[in-house]
């Protein structure tokens, strides 16, 4: 007996689910998780989870470092192909970390070139909006899946500022509704909108024909992404407006393994049950 692999998530899936609904094909939201490893990758693809985005906030949850920018090409193939083994129906999308990309279109397609053959991920995503056009319509002219990023952009939190909610005037919405558009037009098949107005992220929605997946961005996506650590309420010092926490893991995890230390000390653990006798 055999068991049928799931049908895998692809860009035209996306696009379909972006489409006006029609009684044949309701509205259906796009969900993505970012994931880092094969554990968590499994069980987030067990729920259906439609994208699953090894972002370079590893590089802050994982590597405990203050931002994104220490984060190397090497440390998001490591993480991506752990990801990859584990999604059997969800897309996994891979973040180009900070030098990956910016230079030159060349580099940013050696880049993905190696994401996509080492890694086993299905696109990559960049940072940027208008400045970054010429290198998305590089890429996607030779075959590269490419996932825009614009707003709050974590790799430019120096130049920002700190992470900071962006287009919060005529002029900024201005230029990320231009950003959007330009994005668009270059290829990208998938655009995150982190850090903007609701208004604004609904009017981008509604221009561009690329799929749009909000973070901190209200509910006019078309999809919504959270970091899986946020979500899980793993870090309670770290709980900004746009974040929901579905469950308290960090209690729940330190109850876990307080148990099991006071077992251990107790010597109730390991029972008779746990134990090979023979």
């Amino acid at each position: 007996m055999t068991t049928e692999r799931p049908v895998r998530v692809t860009i035209p899936d996306l696009r379909r689910m972006k489409s006006p609904p029609s009684a044949a094909h309701p509205q259906q939201r796009i969900v993505a998780v970012t994931a880092y490893d094969y554990t968590f990758a499994r069980l987030l693809d067990q729920c259906g989870v439609d994208i699953l985005l090894v972002g370079d906030s590893l590089g802050m949850v994982i590597h405990g470092a203050d931002n994104t920018l220490a984060v190397t090409l090497d440390d998001m193939i490591y993480h991506a192909r752990a990801v990859a083994r584990a999604a059997q129906r969800a897309m996994v999308i891979c973040d180009l970390p900070f030098g990956a990309f910016q230079c030159h279109p060349e580099a940013a397609l050696t880049s993905a070139i190696r994401v996509l053959k080492e890694s086993g991920s299905h696109a990559v995503k960049i940072e940027g909006g208008r400045i970054m056009a010429e290198t998305v319509r590089f890429l996607v002219a030779r075959g590269v899946p490419v996932i825009g990023h614009i707003g709050l952009t974590p790799q430019s939190v120096h130049a920002m500022g700190g992470f900071r909610m962006q287009g919060r005037d005529q002029a900024s919405a201005s230029r990320l509704l231009e950003d959007a558009r330009v994005l668009d037009e270059a290829g990208a098949s998938i655009i995150v909108l982190e850090g903007i107005p609701m208004p604004l992220a609904q009017q981008i929605t509604q221009t561009v024909q690329a799929v749009t997946i909000g973070i901190g961005a209200g509910p006019g996506c078309d999809g919504q992404v959270l970091v899986l650590y946020d979500l899980l309420g793993l870090d309670e010092r770290f709980q900004p407006r746009f974040v929901k926490r579905y469950m308290d893991g960090a209690h729940q995890v330190r109850q876990a393994v307080m148990a099991f230390a006071d077992e251990v000390r107790k010597g109730t653990f390991p029972a008779p049950e746990h134990t090979v006798m023979e």
